[in-house]
């Protein structure tokens, strides 16, 4: 079984080819760029020619901590002829007009999920790096777990068959209060966490023609916005997916699964960051497959982590891009699609069953 493993193993590597690396510059020093983004771009080999942040301590905080240069303004970073690439980490309410700063000055932009508040200025995000000639690209670095991507490659190998169906099952507790900003947002679950479910859906199945989704909060929760969310997508060819993912868990009992089915099989496995959240544990797959020479599941071995390691992968695939290859596997374009299933499932939550709009499912 090793050499039929191999193919996966591949389709998992985030190295990033020295040829293909480009100086980066980082806006924001918040926690994910201390614990994820700056991890995974050292282990990467990629350099750091910047780090800026409105809090200048907490810029330097993190750079010493890093050993990465701290720049004292955004202009500064943007006038910064090494710095080819900037990656955005702050709210959401402050991303848009940083990035459209960014592609003006001519620089390559890997934005934070959600790319924008609204579908409109996403829209603006990419329709002004189409003009500039930059790439956009947006973190949604679950498509790069090695846990999911080992699952897709499993799929694409035809080892469970057509694949018919998609579960993910996550029953949590979330200190929202870690991000004092996101417990007044009136969109919280979908927007902030399963939107990263929806990409990952999306990669594997295309985008769904029907959403339905039902939003809930516990009584007494601190978060203003929803924090349980279930949510049915079906697509062409009778597949389907189904996302319950809540945060409201107390009784200590937490989970966080997926499962991949199809005619021949069946795919399943853990998403370890949020067993203790943020340290986490490596993820887990197993498949179950008629057409491979195995008894019973057999289990993929997973080493590398959401956190860090997934990180190195939306940066890498914007960079080579750049370099002459097809767009990064998470553009603003295909992000555009993951945005507009995020404002369908709102909507389905207030009307009932909504057919995604057509544009949604137009190819960039």
């Amino acid at each position: 079984m090793l050499h039929q493993l191999e193919p996966v193993a591949v389709a998992c590597d985030l190295s990033i080819p020295a040829e293909r690396r480009l100086g980066v510059g980082i806006v924001g020093a918040g926690a994910i760029v201390d614990t994820a983004h700056l991890p995974a771009y050292r282990r990467a080999g990629l350099t750091i020619h910047g780090l800026y942040d409105r809090d200048l301590a907490r810029a330097e905080e993190v750079g010493a901590r890093h050993r990465v240069p701290v720049a004292d303004s955004l202009q500064a970073l943007l006038d910064d002829p090494a710095v080819q690439v900037i990656d955005i980490a702050v709210v959401a309410s402050a991303q848009v007009e940083i990035a459209l700063s960014a592609i003006a000055a001519g620089k390559h932009v890997l934005c934070q999920k959600p790319l924008a508040p609204t579908l409109e200025e996403a829209h603006l995000l990419v329709e002004a790096a189409r003009e500039q000639g930059v790439q956009l690209a947006v973190n949604q670095q679950l498509r790069f777990d090695e846990g999911v991507a080992a699952a897709r490659a499993m799929v694409e190998a035809g080892w469970i068959g057509a694949p018919t169906a998609l579960t993910i099952d996550v029953d949590i507790a979330t200190d929202w209060s870690a991000w004092p900003w996101l417990m007044e947002t009136p969109r919280l679950e979908i927007m902030f966490h399963s939107i990263h479910y929806l990409d990952a859906i999306r990669d594997l199945f295309g985008d769904p023609e029907r959403v339905h989704c039902v939003l809930g909060r516990r009584p007494g929760q601190g978060a203003r916005g929803e924090t349980r969310t279930a949510a049915t997508l079906t697509f062409p060819g009778d597949k389907l997916a189904v996302v319950h993912s809540n945060h409201e868990n107390i009784a200590g009992d937490h989970h966080a699964r997926f499962r991949v089915d199809g005619s021949e099989g069946s795919i399943r496995g853990t998403f370890g960051l949020l067993y203790d959240y943020p340290h986490g544990r490596p993820d887990t797959v197993e498949v179950f497959s008629r057409t491979l020479p195995t008894d019973g599941w057999l289990p993929y071995p997973v080493t590398q982590r959401w956190i860090p390691d997934a990180f190195a992968g939306p940066i890498g695939s914007l960079m080579h891009a750049v370099a002459g290859g097809p767009p990064p596997r998470t553009a603003g374009a295909d992000n555009l699609r993951t945005l507009a299933v995020v404002e369908a499932l709102y909507e389905s939550h207030e009307n009932g069953d909504v057919r995604v709009p057509a544009y949604a499912r137009v190819p960039a």
